[in-house]
C-alpha cells in the first residue's frame, strides 16, 4: 500500500479538530495523539479521552478540503479505543448468557427451534434402551427427548461439579454410592453411572450422583465404637459443707 504524502493544511487544523471533539465531547479532550491521513486529502486528528469512564479511548476527529481548497472542513467525529481501551465484552444472546442459577420465578428461557442437546421424541438414536424411553416420554405428550449429545453434556457436568468422586465428601467416604441401599438408579443410557440419593442424613439427597461417588451416611457402614471408660464408685466427701443462703 503506498504512503500517502501527509496534508500540510489539514494537519495543522490541530485547534479545528480540538474543536470539533470538544463540541461532540461537552468537555475538554487531552493531548493531540497524532494524525493519519485516510484519503488524499483527508487526514484524521486524534485526541486523548479524559472522561474517567474510558481509559484508553481517543477522540477521532475526520477533517477533508476540496481539490486546491485551502479550507479544511470537519468531515467526523468519534471516539474510539485504542489496543488498550477498557470495553464491553463480546455481546452474546440472551440464550447464551444464562448461567446455570440464574433462573428465578417468573422467569422464562427463550425456545431454541435447533438446539444440538435435544432430539424429537420419535427419533431414533440407535439406543435400544434410550429408543424405548423418548417413545415412552413421546406417549406422555413429550416432544423432545435429550439427545445424545445432551446425555453426555448432562454427565459430565454432573460428574464434574461436587456429584462425582472428586468430591471433598466422596473422597473422606467409607463407601461408594453405588453399594448404597439410597442409591436410586437412573433409567436410560445414564442407570450404568448415575443415580439419585434418598438419604435425607445425607447432603446430596434429592440430587442426582455417580456411582462412584459418596458421602458418610452410606447405608451399610457404621462409626468406629469405642470401649466405654470404666466404672468409677462414687466418692462420698463427709467433710464437705454446703453454704446455703436463706
Amino acid at each position: 500500500m503506498p504512503v500517502r504524502k501527509t496534508d500540510a493544511t489539514l494537519a495543522a487544523a490541530v485547534d479545528l479538530a480540538r474543536s470539533a471533539a470538544q463540541e461532540v465531547a461537552g468537555a475538554p479532550v487531552g493531548e493531540h495523539l497524532g494524525t493519519e491521513m485516510a484519503e488524499d486529502r483527508v487526514l484524521t486528528h486524534r485526541f486523548e479521552c479524559t472522561s474517567p469512564g474510558y481509559p484508553g479511548w481517543a477522540w477521532a476527529v475526520t477533517l477533508a478540503r476540496p481539490p486546491r481548497g485551502r479550507r479544511p472542513t470537519v468531515s467526523e467525529v468519534h471516539l474510539l479505543p485504542s489496543a488498550a481501551a477498557l470495553v464491553s465484552p463480546e455481546w452474546l444472546p440472551y440464550a447464551e448468557r444464562l448461567e446455570p442459577g440464574d433462573i428465578g420465578a417468573g422467569d422464562r428461557t427463550p425456545y431454541r427451534d435447533e438446539d444440538p442437546l435435544l432430539v424429537a421424541g420419535f427419533e431414533a438414536t440407535g439406543e435400544q434402551e434410550v429408543d424405548r424411553v423418548a417413545l415412552f416420554e413421546l406417549g406422555l405428550g413429550r416432544a423432545r427427548v435429550l439427545s445424545a449429545e445432551g446425555r453426555d453434556a448432562a454427565a459430565q457436568r454432573w460428574y464434574d461439579e461436587g456429584h462425582g468422586p472428586t468430591a471433598e465428601v466422596a473422597k473422606s467416604a467409607p463407601a461408594s454410592c453405588g453399594s448404597c441401599g439410597f442409591y436410586l438408579p437412573m433409567a436410560g443410557a445414564l442407570r450404568v453411572m448415575f443415580g439419585v440419593c434418598a438419604n435425607a442424613w445425607s447432603p446430596s439427597d434429592g440430587s442426582v450422583v455417580s456411582r462412584d461417588h459418596g458421602c458418610g451416611a452410606h447405608s451399610e457402614v457404621d462409626v468406629e465404637s469405642k470401649p466405654a471408660p470404666p466404672a468409677v464408685d462414687p466418692v462420698l466427701d463427709d467433710l464437705a459443707v454446703d453454704l446455703v443462703d436463706r
